[in-house]
Order: C-alpha cells, then sequence, then structure tokens
C-alpha cells in the first residue's frame, strides 16, 4: 500500500512578507503551484495535495492578507503586490518551471505571475479561476458600485454585505449537491482570521483594487492566444461570483483547452476534490508533465 508523501507548513521570510506555505512531494519532480481565492488560503488545497503530491511537488502559499502570512508595516496590499511577493517566493525557492493552479483571487495573481515569467508556466488549471469579463456575475454587484464611486457608504455596503460570518458560510454551501463534504472548520478559520484587527481593511482595499484586474483581462487573453498553454478548466457551474461564460470564454483564447463543468458551487475544490485531483493528474499526464 503507497503513502502518500507528507505534507508539511513552512515560513519563508521575503523582503517583506513571511510567507506560510504548504509542500508535499519531492523537489525532484514537476512543481504545481496551488493559488488560493478569497476568503481562505492555502488550507483550502489540504485535501488536494495528497492525491497530487506522489507525482509532483506541490507548493501552497498563503497571500498577504490572508492565512498565516506576516507583512511587515506599510506592505501595501494590492493585486500587482501579491504577484510581486509570490514571485519573489518562486524566485527564493529557485522555481524555474511549473504548472499553475488557480482558484478565485488565484487567478489574477497567477495570471499576473505568468505575465512576468511566460515561459515558466507549463500549463494551466483553472478552478473557477476568471480572466473574462463575461465571467463575472451579479453577486460581484456591491462591489462593482463601490469600483465606480469610491464611496464611504459603498465601502460600508460591501463590508456589511459580504465581511459576515453567514457570507462566508454562504460562499462554500451556495451551488453545491455536497455540504456535508464541507469541513465547517474551512468558513469557521476563513472568519477567524479575517476578523483579525486590521484584516477587514485590507480585504476591502482588495475588493476595490480588484478592478484593476478586470483592466489587465486583455494582456492575460493575449497571453492565452500566443502561448496557447495546454489549459484545463474545472468549473462550479452554480458558482454565483464567476460564472460559466467565464469559462467558456477561455475557448474562444485556447481553443484546445479541456473545459469541464462541474455540478458545484464556488468552491468545488472542496466538494469535488476526488474528481479534480484524478482530472488534474490525466490531464497532466496527457501534457508528458
Amino acid at each position: 500500500m503507497s503513502v502518500p508523501p507528507t505534507t508539511t507548513t513552512r515560513y519563508l521570510p521575503l523582503s517583506d512578507a513571511t510567507v506560510f506555505y504548504r509542500t508535499a512531494g519531492s523537489p525532484s519532480k514537476p512543481t504545481i503551484l496551488l493559488l488560493h481565492g478569497f476568503p481562505t488560503s492555502s488550507h483550502m488545497f489540504r485535501n488536494l495535495i495528497p492525491i497530487l503530491a506522489p507525482r509532483y511537488h506541490v507548493l501552497a502559499p498563503d497571500f498577504p492578507g490572508f492565512g498565516f502570512t506576516t507583512t511587515q508595516a506599510g506592505y501595501k496590499h494590492t493585486f500587482a503586490k501579491l504577484a510581486t511577493t509570490i514571485n519573489e517566493f518562486l524566485d527564493k525557492l529557485s522555481v524555474t518551471s511549473f504548472s499553475m493552479y488557480i482558484f478565485d483571487y488565484g487567478a489574477p495573481v497567477g495570471l499576473r505571475v505568468a505575465l512576468n515569467r511566460r515561459h515558466a508556466v507549463r500549463a494551466l488549471i483553472s478552478q473557477n479561476g476568471n480572466a473574462y469579463r463575461e465571467g463575472l456575475g451579479d453577486a460581484w454587484g456591491p462591489i462593482q458600485q463601490y469600483w465606480r464611486t469610491g464611496a464611504a457608504e459603498d465601502r460600508e455596503a460591501v463590508r456589511a454585505g459580504v465581511l459576515t460570518a453567514e457570507t462566508t458560510r454562504w460562499q462554500y454551501e451556495f451551488g453545491t449537491r455536497h455540504p456535508e463534504r464541507i469541513a465547517p472548520e474551512s468558513w469557521t478559520l476563513d472568519y477567524a482570521l479575517m476578523s483579525r484587527e486590521g484584516n477587514a481593511e485590507i480585504q476591502l482595499d482588495l475588493f476595490k483594487d480588484y478592478e484593476s484586474n478586470v483592466a489587465l483581462y486583455p494582456r492575460f487573453q493575449e497571453w492565452f492566444r500566443q502561448s496557447q498553454i495546454p489549459t484545463l478548466i474545472a468549473w462550479g457551474k452554480n458558482d454565483p461570483f464567476f460564472i460559466p461564460p467565464g469559462a467558456a470564454a477561455f475557448k474562444n483564447d485556447l481553443p484546445l483547452a479541456e473545459l469541464h463543468m462541474l455540478d458545484a458551487g464556488h468552491f468545488a475544490g472542496e466538494t469535488e476534490t476526488q474528481e479534480l485531483g484524478l482530472m488534474i493528474l490525466e490531464f497532466l499526464e496527457k501534457n508528458n508533465i
């Protein structure tokens, strides 16, 4: 009976942050970088890592402002800065080639990283990781209003509507057929960490800055067209934030991409972990990775 490699947790000091990350598998094997979304952390990959680690070297960092990564005073929480931190993280670990799993916030962070090291990314796996305007669902309404105005009252409306324990749990459970597969510590940990002093302001700053990612969508799409990067799209079709047209749009720029619509919600990786893990292994094997 084979036993998967043990997942370990580590801290990596960088220039202005100390990045917490989970890792498993031999560094001599091809690397997979797992990038989480809001409001979670590398904790969301705790069940996926053991599936991938027998064949791959898996790295799952927490972004600044999330999980257990810490930052120095003055760290500016923008998506450009998060990408700079992940680039530094990869450099510090001497990672020069990797496949990348992107989910939610992990998409704009990861795709910014890809623009900085276009030839390092061997394959792309998008689990509800959006790169198209048509992928933004109605749930973005209050945040888009905040983009338009930048007004204090709209910032407070986002705080009241999104940064609550109830909404955190709802993001996990909405649209899933299998709520029993979602560990309650997932949303409990997310909300506890989001409730730390000052963290709500970080999250609100990132909601406002998400508009800068939408402005970069054409550059992401240009990279898709130019690179024809091997791509697997595994999309929870009941996601109210990143809706199915966003998944389908990848095929316009990446006609050879694999597209799988899952009967799941935003956190398809929590509820369809086994299916998704096997899908990733088969996809990477087909692409000789």
